[in-house]
């Protein structure tokens, strides 16, 4: 049975900055560090990390919440797209972000959150603290 994490992080960055940096290419790549391609409109393509998270934008309400299919190159073949939601919501010192990523290939739980956390969370942190 497919698994599902949720995380969240105060971003110090308004939710706009962080709405619009998650979809588009230059700037989700200088956020993360990892190489981007990305979408700003519903059914539009994505990928992230040089080709390694490929998926879809199926739901945008500008500056509060992104849904998109996804899939890691660690994905069986036969194995369909997860369900990736992240919400943002103002905060004192920013924005909470919170990723909610489901139908998780069994066994790949632990990798995720800890992927989410390091390859997403901390450098956006990082990012816009420097900004």
């Amino acid at each position: 049975m497919a698994k599902a994490i949720k995380l969240s992080s105060v971003i110090p960055a308004k939710p706009k900055e962080i709405y619009d940096a998650w979809l588009d290419g230059k700037k989700h790549r200088a956020m993360t560090g990892g190489k981007a391609r990305a979408s700003n409109k519903v059914g539009g393509s994505f990928s992230a990390w040089d080709g390694y998270i490929k998926g879809k934008n199926l739901q945008l309400i500008r500056n509060k919440r992104i849904v998109q299919s996804w899939r890691s190159s660690d994905f069986a073949k036969d194995h369909l797209d997860s369900l990736l939601v992240v919400t943002l919501e103002e905060a004192a010192k920013g924005t909470k972000v919170t990723v909610t990523h489901s139908e998780i290939p069994d066994g790949g739980e632990a990798g995720y959150k800890e992927g989410w956390k390091l390859n997403y969370l901390d450098p956006m942190k990082k990012y816009f603290s420097e900004k």
